[in-house]
């Protein structure tokens, strides 16, 4: 069994083939410059880890691996468009350094590009990875479309919020465990364990991302705290906040939300500390995390097969940047 740092290193080997046509160079160029901006590539890997949990890695848990990272890589361009951000990972973000009509076309064509990969899977598995693949494609679109609709509404429920944050980010790690599983082998029953295991797992990650953004030290975090308070956005925190403040504290979130009081992230930290919001999202983060375990723990292979995605949920649910 790999652990998930030799997975990513050989990922990281095999992807950085090139991917698209010479010419015309307009188009193809910001994806070549897009991709060597890096990334965990997180989600391919766990393709390769689902695979591994059941049998040895295919070479068509490497295609879908590729076409993986290549659809999350078009969201990306896309979703810097939608939210006007100027860097991605420190450097310009494509609309930003090629223009928006190009950045466009260029994620357009990497999406196609994905597909060339997932059409290279046997005929054993094609239908049934293509029709996932589509399925978790369109929930992530849906994703994004609730995350927009919500910056216009006043009040978001916190399970409102739970099922966007689902289609917008958990859908895809669980997708790619369970492409993995399914060309691994994997019995349908093991395969949907999997699957909720990956989402469970991807909504403890966004909790902690909410929570750092909050309350975490800006040295180890690599970010400023408070930028989602600053951008006003409807997170974990804000929604159980508003959830459970008295009016009075009530009011006075929903006035500093609205004003640009230079206080504003220090006075929401403190309301938020009063309700306890911080020692509600971490309850809620093991909450999560513990489902997914118990999830893992009932897929039917031996235990030790698991470790490597024990070791990396682990990993990404402590870290602090």
């Amino acid at each position: 069994m790999h652990h998930f740092e030799e997975l990513s290193a050989e990922f990281a080997g095999r992807f950085a083939q090139d991917h698209f046509p010479q010419t015309p160079a307009s188009l193809y160029n910001p994806n070549r410059y897009f991709l060597q901006l890096g990334g965990k590539r997180v989600r391919p890997v766990l393709c390769l880890m689902g695979n591994e949990l059941f049998d040895d890695i295919s070479k068509d848990a490497w295609n879908v691996a590729i076409a993986i990272e290549l659809f999350h890589n078009f969201t990306l361009i896309h979703d810097d468009i939608m939210d006007h951000a100027p860097l991605r990972r420190g450097m310009q973000t494509v609309h930003e350094k090629f223009g928006t009509s190009t950045a466009l076309l260029s994620g357009d064509v990497m999406l196609v590009a994905a597909y060339d990969y997932l059409n290279k899977v046997g005929p054993r598995h094609h239908a049934t990875i293509i029709h996932l693949f589509n399925k978790t494609a369109r929930e992530v679109c849906e994703g994004q479309q609730l995350d927009m609709d919500f910056e216009k509404q006043e009040v978001v429920g916190v399970n409102d919020y739970l099922d966007m944050i689902s289609l917008k980010t958990s859908v895809l790690l669980a997708s790619s465990l369970k492409m993995g599983a399914v060309l691994g082998g994997a019995l349908e029953r093991n395969q949907n364990l999997l699957y909720e295991f990956g989402r469970k797992l991807g909504l403890a990650f966004q909790v902690q991302d909410d929570y750092l953004d909050a309350f975490g030290d800006p040295e180890i975090f690599g970010k400023q705290v408070g930028g989602d308070i600053k951008s006003n956005k409807k997170t974990f925190l804000w929604i159980h906040a508003l959830d459970a403040a008295n009016p009075e504290q009530k009011a006075a979130l929903l006035e500093l939300a609205a004003s640009n009081n230079p206080s504003k992230v220090e006075n929401i930290l403190s309301i938020y500390r009063a309700c306890k919001a911080d020692e509600w999202a971490m309850e809620l983060k093991e909450r999560f995390l513990n489902e997914a375990f118990a999830h893992l723990e009932d897929i039917a292979v031996l235990s030790k097969r698991k470790e490597p995605l024990k070791q990396l949920a682990q990993y990404l649910v402590q870290r602090e940047k």
